[in-house]
């Protein structure tokens, strides 16, 4: 039997590529799962594809206090509450830090960490009180290398995995589990075109959604407590941490290449 058999998840992001990918191989296990999205009918649509009973539409803002309310309200209607957080959404930009507005640069930290944090803090209680919980955050390799032209997107991405690390640490002695997954670059509608003709040109190795719905997936199951997708990527987050240098040199090429791409 799987270990995810009836298992109550949040999965926020849920009509993005990597989200719906998730949603099918979580239902798959017999999970119960609650599908956060802003757009009631991009949730739909994947509801209708999806097919499947054990599921239940959220649409909601986790950005907003009442967006967040209603996710936890509608998880206990549904399925009498939750065991499993999967901060999946996610925005990103590729351009020049100087031309980013200010609003957008607000929008990006919003969604990609204050938004998984203040999600968590809002769940946390139940899930202490039950004595089982687990938090996933979908982090990126670009947490772990700041890449140019991807500056506010992997600044939020490295405070993903700071908040991951700190609260994994500050929950030790309790049974809530945390896990940061991070994947290289994927193939989603996430990605511009001219970030598909960059990566086309300096040979960025990109997964395809469902085999990083697998991972995630197989990392929640084993409650991994880090986990980074691909080679030699994760090698180079290695190297980055103990010799920055080395990484400088390495990607003055291409950044020079993404350059002629930025927006």
């Amino acid at each position: 039997m799987s270990k995810l058999k009836a298992q109550r998840i949040i999965l926020t992001g849920a009509t993005g590529g990597i989200g719906g990918e998730v949603a099918r191989q979580l239902l798959a296990q017999g999970a119960r799962v609650g599908l956060v999205g802003r757009s009631a009918q991009k949730l739909q649509q994947l509801g209708n594809e999806l097919g499947d009973n054990n599921i239940s539409l959220i649409a909601a803002d986790i950005t907003s206090a009442e967006g967040r309310q209603k996710i936890v309200d509608q998880m206990q209607e549904s399925f009498g509450g939750y065991d499993i957080l999967v901060n999946s959404a996610g925005i990103m930009d590729f351009t020049s830090f100087l031309d980013q507005s200010d609003e957008r640069l607000e929008a990006v930290f919003q969604t990609n960490i204050i938004a998984p944090m203040q999600l968590t803090k809002k769940v946390l209680p139940y899930m202490l009180a039950q004595n089982k919980g687990q938090i996933v955050n979908v982090g990126s390799i670009f947490g772990s290398i700041g890449f140019a032209w991807f500056t506010s997107y992997s600044t939020s991405k490295f405070a993903l995995r700071g908040f991951s690390q700190a609260l994994r640490r500050e929950l030790a002695e309790t049974p809530v589990k945390v896990t940061y997954i991070a994947p290289r670059a994927v193939k989603t509608a996430l990605n511009s075109g001219a970030v598909y003709k960059m990566a086309e040109e300096v040979k960025m190795n990109m997964d395809s959604p469902e085999y990083v719905a697998k991972q995630i997936v197989r990392s929640i199951v084993k409650q991994d407590k880090d986990r980074y997708l691909g080679f030699p990527e994760s090698l180079f987050v290695r190297i980055n941490a103990l010799i920055p240098g080395l990484v400088d040199k390495a990607t003055r090429g291409q950044n020079k290449i993404a350059k002629k791409y930025i927006s």
